[in-house]
């Protein structure tokens, strides 16, 4: 995502001509996502719908450890026509757990990416905008360079907090 949005970045800003000396940004955008109350909000309710996950496979999980005990003790006792029903169950009771356990997964990946795209959007909107306002050629993700000069790039990060209106 970094990549990408270095990527925009660079395209949206355009390059700088023949004569034209260009100014260089770098932004810590996870500096700027961690700083956002939506940031917080989005792990919050990552985190309640996780727990709901959780605690619905934990309630599944111990309705059939109730039957798989209750069968166990009586399962001599049975006959075979109702002890073969019984595992059936058994063996779709744990069947659908697995399957609740992927879909809950893929729905918990879902939400998430679905979050943090609508904040990751919004942090791109701000550093565009400073980079058009300050007339900046590239702006660069600093975590993701292993080196940037600070003397010959300005680092933009208060800049797009304050954007967002953010401390």
């Amino acid at each position: 995502m970094k990549k990408l949005i270095i990527c925009a970045l660079c395209a949206i800003c355009g390059f700088t001509t023949a004569n034209a000396q260009g100014k260089f940004g770098h932004v810590n955008t996870q500096e700027v996502m961690q700083a956002m109350p939506e940031f917080t909000k989005a792990q919050n309710e990552i985190k309640a719908l996780q727990d709901q996950y959780e605690a619905d496979l934990k309630s599944m999980q111990d309705e059939l450890q109730k039957k798989g005990e209750a069968f166990d003790k009586e399962q001599a006792n049975l006959p075979e026509n109702i002890k073969q029903r019984r595992q059936q169950e058994l063996q779709d009771m744990y069947t659908k757990i697995q399957q609740s356990y992927q879909d809950n997964q893929q729905a918990l990946q879902k939400a998430s990416q679905e979050k943090m795209q609508a904040i990751q959007t919004k942090i791109l909107d701000a550093i565009k905008a400073v980079g058009q306002a300050g007339q900046y050629v590239y702006i660069m993700e600093n975590n993701s360079l292993p080196y940037i000069s600070t003397t010959l790039s300005t680092d933009i990060t208060a800049q797009v907090k304050a954007k967002l209106g953010l401390k």
